[in-house]
C-alpha cells in the first residue's frame, strides 16, 4: 500500500496546479456526498461564522484542493508565489526579532513556511511544528518532502517546544497552528466564533520568549490554479499574560482572517472535539 501510495504521489507530483486542482474539488465533493458527518460538521461550524450551506459550497471544493494540491507542493517543481505584507517580515528581520507566524486552517498552509524558506530561510530559518503522522511510511514522506533549506521540523512534544523557544531567541522564525486541539493540560477553552474551543497555550509562551514579534499569515489559494498569495500582517496587539485572555485574542484574530475568505477555511476540521488525554 506505501509503494502504491508513493507512486501515486511521485505521479500527480508532475502535474500543473490547475488539474490537480479540478481533480481535488471532485473529491471535495465525492467526500461529501459519501460521509453525513462530513456534511453536519462543515455546515454546523460555518453556521456559527453566520454563514449558509449556499454560502460554503465553495468550502467543499477547497478542501478537495487542499490534498489534491499537497503531492506537488511536497515533491514537485515550485508553484507560482505572490507576497501581500511581506514589509513586516523584513522589518522585523531588520530589527533582529524572532518571528512567530499565526496561520489558521485556512487556503493553503504549507506554502506559507515554503515560500518564507523559499525566501528569507537562508538567513533566517523557520521551524514548523507538526504532529507526526500514524503511519509510519507516511512520517517518512512528510519528513522527506519538508526537508528543505531554510525549513526545520519540530515534534508535538517538549523536545520540539524547546527546539521552537530556541529558535526564537536566535531571532529565527516559527510557524504553527493555532487552531489546532492541544493535548489535555496544554490549553484553556477560550471562544471562537462564538462556542468555546478548546486552544493551545504554547503561541502565548512563545511571544514571551525575548524580542518576538508575532505575525498572522495564511496562503490564499488563486483560482484556475494561477499559484498563491502569502498574506502577513502584525497580529496587532501584545498578548495578555493571562492564557485564556491571550487564547481569546488569538482565536478572534483567526476567525477575522476566515472571515476574510470563508470558503477557504477548512470548516470540516473538528475544531470543538474535547483535548485527548
Amino acid at each position: 500500500m506505501s509503494t502504491l501510495v508513493r507512486l501515486i504521489f511521485r505521479t500527480l507530483a508532475r502535474w500543473p496546479l490547475r488539474p490537480l486542482h479540478a481533480l481535488g474539488v471532485a473529491l471535495g465533493w465525492l467526500t461529501w456526498a459519501l460521509s453525513p458527518r462530513y456534511r453536519r460538521r462543515l455546515h454546523a461550524h460555518a453556521a456559527l461564522a453566520g454563514l449558509t450551506p449556499v454560502q460554503t459550497r465553495a468550502a467543499v471544493g477547497e478542501a478537495g484542493k487542499l490534498v489534491a494540491e499537497l503531492p506537488r507542493l511536497w515533491l514537485g517543481a515550485p508553484v507560482p508565489v505572490r507576497w501581500l505584507g511581506v514589509e513586516h517580515i523584513d522589518d522585523a528581520v531588520a530589527a533582529g526579532d524572532g518571528l512567530l507566524f499565526l496561520t489558521p486552517h485556512l487556503g493553503c498552509f504549507e506554502i506559507t513556511a515554503q515560500a518564507y524558506a523559499a525566501r528569507h530561510g537562508a538567513a533566517r530559518p523557520m521551524t514548523v511544528l507538526y504532529r507526526p503522522a500514524r503511519q509510519p511510511w507516511l512520517t517518512d514522506l512528510v519528513a522527506g518532502a519538508r526537508a528543505r533549506p531554510g525549513l526545520r521540523t519540530a515534534p508535538t512534544s517538549l523536545a520540539g517546544v524547546k527546539q521552537l523557544l530556541k529558535a526564537l531567541k536566535a531571532g529565527e522564525a516559527v510557524g504553527l497552528l493555532p487552531d489546532q486541539v492541544p493535548p489535555a493540560g496544554q490549553g484553556v477553552w477560550a471562544p471562537f466564533f462564538g462556542r468555546p474551543a478548546y486552544t493551545m497555550t504554547l503561541p502565548a509562551r512563545l511571544a514571551q520568549a525575548g524580542r518576538v514579534r508575532v505575525l498572522l499569515s495564511w496562503g490564499e489559494r488563486l483560482p484556475r490554479g494561477a499559484g498563491y498569495v502569502v498574506h502577513v500582517r502584525p497580529l496587532g496587539a501584545a498578548l495578555p499574560d493571562d492564557p485564556a485572555a491571550a487564547a481569546a485574542v488569538i482565536n478572534e484574530a483567526m476567525a477575522a482572517l476566515v472571515r476574510e475568505s470563508p470558503a477557504q477555511y477548512l470548516w470540516s476540521y473538528d475544531r470543538y472535539k474535547p483535548p485527548r488525554a
